[in-house]
């Protein structure tokens, strides 16, 4: 008769009953982090509060709204329900950086949604999901950022431009403006979705209106090529959106990806941009349908209070304001 003895085995087993109830932690892991991904953080709607000093000395403040990525399906009730409630705010200055649509169907809804937003002075431009539908793709190819892009169904951008545009709202893509709210003087240009690779910096290229209080850039995706050209023409601000804050971020590192050129630092909120442009990146309230989940990214729309520069020497900040605002300077 043969003994084995046993005893050899015991810390093998052991470490194989270990790996096997570390995958299944992990798995469990994975499993409720994606349910709160889907479920609860996408859901999770956000108003953000920034102050940005960026207006000449000399003039008032500016409450602007800032919303992007919408990515609106009709049936989408609790984000439409919350938008509405932005109304409430009361703000100067609505901007819309595009990215309003996930359906054909959902203009009407996106149009209900902002609702009396429309009837205060606004100002927008269009990225890729205005113009064409989403669809599936690998999540791996955001890692790629030379990854070939693929488009859906042509969206009904005109109809929603109209909407726009007949209740006030501005298009600024390709265009120059020129508006006065609550008595801050506002020169702003905008440029089609670089993401597209429809932007034409040069229809509106040149130093804008220097007796403006705010020189303000709109773009989409904010591509490093189209921030510098608004930084070397003088620009006090950019507004952009297109990177969902990066969508799923990781505790104590932040986005993996910004799906641009842009730098992962600068992925949300505000930052700096050059010598004396700042810029400022909202992470938006939608996603695809395709990939409806956020990860410490949560849905959101940004309440910024733009104030003058200030140099410390209220002397020289009096002798720099710029005179009253003129007949001529009026919303065109």
């Amino acid at each position: 008769m043969v003994e084995v003895d046993i005893s050899r085995f015991g810390s093998g087993a052991a470490r194989l009953t270990s790996l096997q109830q570390g995958a299944a932690l992990a798995a469990g892991a994975a499993t409720a982090g994606l349910a709160y991904a889907t479920l609860i953080e996408r859901n999770a709607f956000a108003l953000r509060h920034r102050t940005l000093n960026v207006l000449e000395p000399g003039s008032g403040t500016l409450r602007v709204l800032h919303i992007s990525d919408l990515h609106m399906l009709p049936g989408q009730r609790l984000k439409q329900a919350w938008v509405s409630e932005l109304e409430s705010l009361e703000p100067d200055l609505v901007i819309n950086t595009g990215d309003n649509l996930a359906h054909p169907q959902a203009v009407p809804s996106v149009i209900q949604s902002l609702g009396g937003l429309l009837s205060r002075p606004g100002l927008f431009v269009f990225g890729s999901n205005d113009y064409f539908g989403p669809t599936p793709k690998n999540p791996l190819k955001y890692f790629n950022k030379n990854h070939t892009k693929s488009f859906g169904e042509p969206l009904p951008w005109q109809d929603l431009r109209a909407a726009f545009t007949e209740r006030g709202w501005l298009d600024a893509t390709h265009t120059v403006r020129e508006l006065e709210v609550a008595g801050v003087r506002v020169a702003a240009a905008g440029v089609d979705d670089p993401h597209l690779n429809r932007d034409r910096y040069e229809t509106v290229a040149g130093r804008p209106n220097p007796l403006a209080h705010l020189r303000l850039g709109l773009t989409h995706s904010p591509e490093p090529r189209v921030l510098d050209k608004f930084a070397d023409d003088g620009y006090d601000l950019v507004m952009a959106g297109h990177t969902h804050g990066g969508q799923l971020c990781v505790p104590f590192f932040g986005a993996l990806v910004t799906n641009c050129e842009l730098d992962r630092s600068r992925v949300k909120g505000p930052s700096s941009w050059g010598a004396s442009m700042k810029l400022h990146v909202s992470a938006g309230l939608g996603t695809s349908p395709y990939a409806p989940y956020r990860f410490c990214c949560r849905p959101e729309a940004t309440l910024l209070t733009l104030t003058p520069v200030s140099h410390g020497d209220a002397e020289y900040d009096e002798e720099q304001s710029l005179p009253p605002l003129t007949a001529g300077m009026r919303q065109g």
